[in-house]
């Protein structure tokens, strides 16, 4: 084999590699397995060099080389181990003989906790099986060194020897990156046991008087601890026996003693280097603290004074040497306290908050090399994994893991995390220990920072890395891909779960409704203010019953949930409707995991579902309507031209009218959904609420009108005979639709050049009874009513006509409250010349020139006069109808109008069909007091609200605030009063507050309805 097949193998310097090869005894043709095994290595070179030194250290090196040739898989694990670690190869060097560690099956078996421990005892001569095992000293004898310093070297070398063993299986791929961690975790505990033991035999008369228990903290308690970190551990102590208080004192005197032997013994240094830090600054009080405390110590100060990352910390918390029982004890009373810490004031706040801390004292420069602590790092997820666990695991024991991808294991499982992203944050983690600990053995030294490109020696070592994770082609721009790729990742999940607010509900959920039981479940629900708590635990044990993923994530919900129900006006209709969802989309993959993860759908869905029977009856027919709650933009009112695009597709994709019109009318109802959702959530005006309906019910009306006329020519002999217009009118032309409005319309046709008008008639007349057929006719989606009440002589007279018809009877039978009704005259659908002709027809009878004259004032105010005597319905309350009652509606918008008649003609700005924005430029002009303008505003807001909420809380319409208390609460409820205490410096005239939603809204707009009527009866009829 020639230096250039060296190099072409990976080796860097391919000349020192053959020199190197020759001097290692292999010969560079036969040897090509060990060659390539080396080669295979992270690093090549450093592999090769480092059989040569184990080469020259070895007794008797004839053994080695023949056994690398025959045993694959001790070749391999001796020459992964050389490329990746110099401190394992200089543990090799020092012990050449230990390189039979990696020989024969026993190498690849992963052994059992008890056996680690088993056999670190053995090594310092202490029983296993006593209940407070001692280490021998005498076994140390026969040195120069004191029998206790050569027990603890030799303890220190048996560890490096399970270590070799470990990684021999971890760089080969026998077991997993969690496995490893498992493994160092229960070697370190057994280490520890040992080294205890050894504190025993050195101090027997302290052991004599104290039980001493070791909980491992942190990675160690969680069974997932590096090759080379921080062992954290908590100590408690108890007298060997009953005793006095002296005693206790004694005991705890004795138990430090051994403690601090033990930190010592594993701590110190000598030719094996540092084994690892033992680190007690978890203990209550940290470094300030006394080092052992006994039980009642801990509990006192856990109960009185700890904080809550010192519950976080606890949560990985686990007995792992000295006293069993003890340890036992430990974990069943400090448990509890962990499991209820979610319920501590802040908590969730208090946990982000230190997350937020760690991240910003990271050393500027390193953020984006470090592992553990950086933004994408290690404690990104296991900060996301503990917050979860710590606020649902206190309902849920199934959570009570302290090891990380466990408790990810389970939070997915049972519902709390979708299964993608536990899946992604369980890869990501798994990607980053990997890194770290090849990181960590290539010296044995703690590090969880990436090597600086930039520096000397940072190309080599994360090339070094890059092989190692098995990126070959490129490894260093590998590497650095896949950890950016993963640190993003990894960011985005962290964000979305750290940070969902669905931790701080279920958090502040009181400790007996954490979880949902049957035990007094009727009687809170009843103090909940459900009137049917016995149906509604019906509808709660069907949503939450069984082991599916969708009962768990409910379960997870409703406690939630059920508190949000309470605070809606009908929580027993809310849940019912909430069932009824569920029951719809409780099998689609998108459903649950939206509420479970975007809280604000799930409490917008819950005050939707209990305060309006419109939005549930809507939803009902369409309940993947649910996404659009997640976002303010999905709810506002979407522009016309949208609309106009999607009824067009609808025409196109269906070939009967009726299905075409009814997936327009299912377009309509998804729109009516949309807006009243962004109504009783407060994202949408009441001006903007008007106008998205009234959209909406313009664009369904010209789909409709065009398959209308489609039909009807072809019912001619496909011949056109007239061209169509319709006319909006009223609240529908001035585009303040409410949701039980009708759609007033007028239907204008004009005969095409040279086409009889009779016959042109009956084909505009065919046209409109067809479209309000097809808009009324009984389907699921919700009707379009049509009313044509106020065309030409009402009832009276003709559906349709000709615009020279039109023209003839303004120009002769025109009354003044025609002209009136035309001022919101706006043609919405049809023919656009026609369109401009019939507003070119109608704008010289609503803007007269000079403005109305008095007589047709004076028959204006008779006209309003007759109608609030008339038309009001019997037994109405007049202070109370939205409509016509006084300071209502109606007096706001013919105080508008008449503005209109008077003054349009010389204020073009005047020509709007909307009344706010017709009373805006008669302030602006001076045509009306600036103060009057908002009190008309303020009134006509208040009364067009109570009417829509009227339709949306108890799903028909209305024109009165309702008599009946609890519908009048209701109505309240959902126009936000009672949110505060009905704080108004106005006050209720009285001096005193009403007391209740239904009497704040009564006396709102009781004032301000008294305020517009002032203004009304000044303005309207001042001369």
């Amino acid at each position: 084999m020639t230096a250039g097949a060296l190099a072409r193998l990976g080796f860097s310097d391919s000349t020192r590699a053959l020199r190197l090869v020759t001097e290692a005894g292999l010969d560079a043709r036969a040897d090509t397995e060990v060659i390539g095994a080396l080669a295979a290595a992270a690093d090549p070179d450093q592999a090769l060099l480092g059989l040569l030194r184990l080469l020259e250290a070895a007794p008797d090196p004839e053994e080695v080389l023949p056994a690398l040739r025959e045993e694959r898989e001790l070749r391999t694990r001796l020459c992964r181990i050389l490329g990746a670690s110099t401190a394992l190869t200089d543990h090799l060097v020092r012990h050449p003989g230990d390189w039979r560690e990696l020989r024969g099956a026993d190498a690849a078996r992963t052994p059992e906790p008890e056996e680690l421990r088993r056999g670190l005892m053995h090594t310092v001569g202490a029983h296993p099986d006593d209940t407070a095992p001692v280490a021998d000293l005498s076994l140390g004898e026969g040195s120069e060194a004191e029998p206790s310093a050569v027990l603890r070297h030799t303890l220190r070398v048996a560890y490096r020897r399970r270590v070799l063993r470990l990684t021999g299986r971890d760089l080969t791929g026998v077991n997993t990156v969690d496995e490893v961690a498992a493994e160092l975790a229960d070697l370190a505990a057994a280490t520890l046991d040992a080294a205890l033991a050894v504190a025993r035999a050195e101090s027997p008369e302290d052991a004599e008087l104290c039980r001493l228990s070791v909980i491992g903290m942190g990675k160690c308690g969680g069974r997932e601890l590096n090759y080379v970190s921080d062992v954290d551990v908590v100590f408690v102590a108890e007298p060997a026996a009953d005793g006095t208080a002296e005693d206790e004192q004694g005991a705890q005197r004795a138990a430090t003693r051994l403690a601090t032997a033990m930190m010592r013994i594993l701590s110190e240094t000598d030719a094996e280097g540092t084994l690892w830090e033992v680190d007690p600054a978890l203990r209550p009080e940290g470094k300030n603290g006394p080092l052992v405390r006994p039980l009642a110590g801990h509990l006192a100060y856990y109960e009185r004074w700890a904080k809550t990352w010192e519950f976080q910390a606890l949560l990985k918390a686990r007995p792992i040497a000295g006293d069993t029982e003890l340890g036992r004890a430990y974990s069943e009373a400090i448990s509890p306290m962990v499991w209820e810490a979610a319920g501590r004031k802040d908590f969730v706040e208090d946990v982000q908050a230190m997350r937020r801390r760690v991240v910003a004292h990271i050393p500027a420069g390193q953020a984006e090399r470090e592992l553990k602590l950086g933004p994408g790092g290690l404690r990104d997820i296991e900060f996301s994994v503990q917050l979860l666990q710590l606020v649902h695991g206190r309902s849920d024991d199934r959570l009570r893991s302290g090891n990380t991808l466990r408790a990810l294991t389970a939070l997915s499982e049972y519902g709390y995390v979708g299964r993608k992203d536990a899946a992604g944050l369980a890869e990501a983690y798994r990607f980053l220990r990997r890194v770290e600990h090849l990181l960590q053995l290539e010296r044995l030294r703690r590090t969880h920072l990436l090597p600086d490109p930039q520096s000397p020696d940072g190309p080599g070592q994360l090339r070094q890395l890059g092989r190692a994770l098995g990126f070959t082609a490129d490894p260093v721009r590998e590497l650095t891909e896949a950890r950016k790729r993963v640190s993003a990742e990894v960011r985005r999940l962290h964000e979305k779960l750290f940070y969902r607010p669905l931790l701080n509900a279920v958090a502040k959920l009181p400790e007996d409704e954490a979880r949902l039981s049957t035990e007094q479940a009727v009687e809170r629900l009843g103090a909940l203010g459900f009137v049917d708590p016995r149906g509604a635990l019906r509808h709660l044990k069907s949503l939450t019953s069984g082991l599916s993923r969708r009962a768990a994530i409910q379960r997870t919900l409703l406690p939630v949930m059920l508190g949000w129900f309470a605070d809606s006006p009908d929580p027993d209709a809310g849940l019912l409707g909430f069932r009824q969802v569920s029951d719809s989309l409780g099998t689609t993959p998108w459903y649950l995991r939206l509420l479970r993860d975007d809280v604000r759908v799930a409490e917008r869905m819950a005050w939707l579902l209990g305060t309006s029977r419109y939005a549930t009856e809507l939803l009902l027919r369409a309940p993947e309507a649910v996404a659009t709650l997640a976002d303010d933009a999905d709810l506002r009112r979407r522009e016309t031209r949208t609309l106009v695009a999607e009824a067009d597709a609808a025409l196109r994709r269906y070939d009967t009218p009726e299905e075409a019109v009814s997936a327009v009318r299912a377009l309509r109802r998804r729109e009516l959904l949309r807006t009243a959702a962004a109504d009783l959530l407060g994202v949408s005006s009441v001006e903007e609420v008007g106008a998205a309906l009234t959209d909406i019910a313009a664009v369904t009306i010209d789909a409709a009108l065009r398959a209308a006329y489609a039909k009807a020519v072809a019912e001619s002999g496909g011949e056109k005979l007239t061209r169509v217009c319709v006319v909006a009118m009223g609240r529908f032309g001035g585009g303040e639709l409410t949701y039980a409005s009708d759609a007033d319309v007028m239907y204008v046709h004009d005969p095409l050049p040279g086409v009889d008008t009779g016959s042109a008639t009956r084909q505009a007349l065919a046209t409109v009874r067809e479209l309000a057929r097809l808009l009324e006719m009984p389907q699921a989606e919700p009707p379009l009513k049509i009313d044509t009440d106020l065309r030409p002589e009402g009832k009276s007279g003709p559906v349709v006509r000709t615009l020279d018809s039109y023209a003839a009877y303004y120009g002769r039978w025109s009354q003044v409250w025609e002209s009136q009704a035309l001022l919101r005259a706006r043609p919405i659908a049809g023919d656009e010349g026609l369109c401009s002709a019939f507003t070119a027809l109608i704008d010289p009878l609503r803007y007269p020139d000079g403005g109305v004259d008095g007589s047709a004032v004076l028959e204006i105010r008779k006209l309003k006069a007759r109608m609030e005597a008339e038309r009001l319905p019997r037994g109405a309350d007049p202070t109370l109808h939205t409509k016509l009652g006084r300071g209502g509606l109606s007096d706001v918008e013919w105080v508008a109008q008449l503005v209109q008649l008077r003054h349009a003609h010389e204020h073009p700005d005047l020509r709007t069909t909307g009344t706010l924005e017709a009373l805006g430029v008669a302030v602006a002009h001076g045509l009306l007091a600036a103060d009057d303008g908002v009190v008309l505003e303020e009134a006509w807001r208040l009364a067009s609200r109570v009417r829509g909420m009227v339709m949306l809380v108890r799903g028909r319409g209305g024109d009165s605030i309702p008599n009946d208390l609890r519908v009048r609460a209701a109505l309240a409820q959902a126009m936000g009063y009672g949110e505060d205490d009905g704080d108004d410096d106005e006050g209720g005239g009285d001096g005193l507050e009403p007391e209740g939603p239904a009497e704040q809204l009564t006396d709102a707009y009781l004032r301000a309805t008294r305020r517009a009527r002032a203004v009304m009866e000044r303005v309207f009829y001042d001369d």
